[in-house]
């Protein structure tokens, strides 16, 4: 089997990716993104089973699945979907001596992850998710 476009492909398409946020975002580096981007699938991931971020991870591009579940404490207690604010500022405490995200992080990553996946697939993987999983990815 040849070497699916998708590994291929990974760093390139997570280069792109990290560029839309900070676009959108209105950033000024890729690495100011990068936090920012990592502090919202942390923030996700911290409220869903196991069995849940990995089912969720399967619809990820490749370089974003691997940074959703790096660094992964699995004894962590799962969080409950708060409000937008509630959870940007845990976005927000994530390296937070080097932490530029924005008020509206969440939304601007979830902006850029709708774009890059589309509708129906990011939909997909979000059913059967907790209430709330779907609002957080709604821009």
């Amino acid at each position: 089997m040849t070497v699916p476009m998708e590994y291929r492909q990974a760093t390139r398409d997570f280069e792109n990716f990290l560029v839309s946020v900070r676009d959108r975002a209105g950033l000024g580096t890729t690495n100011q993104a990068f936090t920012m981007v990592d502090g919202a699938l942390r923030t996700f991931r911290r409220r869903l089973e196991p069995a849940q971020a990995i089912a969720f991870a399967q619809i990820l591009p490749a370089c974003l699945r691997a940074l959703f579940i790096r660094e992964w404490e699995f004894d962590e207690p799962r969080k409950a979907f708060g409000t937008r604010e509630e959870m940007t500022r845990e976005v927000k405490a994530l390296r937070p001596d080097h932490n530029l995200s924005t008020e509206s992080a969440i939304a601007d990553v979830a902006a850029v992850l709708r774009e890059t996946l589309g509708d129906a697939v990011l939909d997909q993987g979000l059913s059967g998710l907790p209430d709330g999983a779907k609002q957080f990815w709604f821009s």
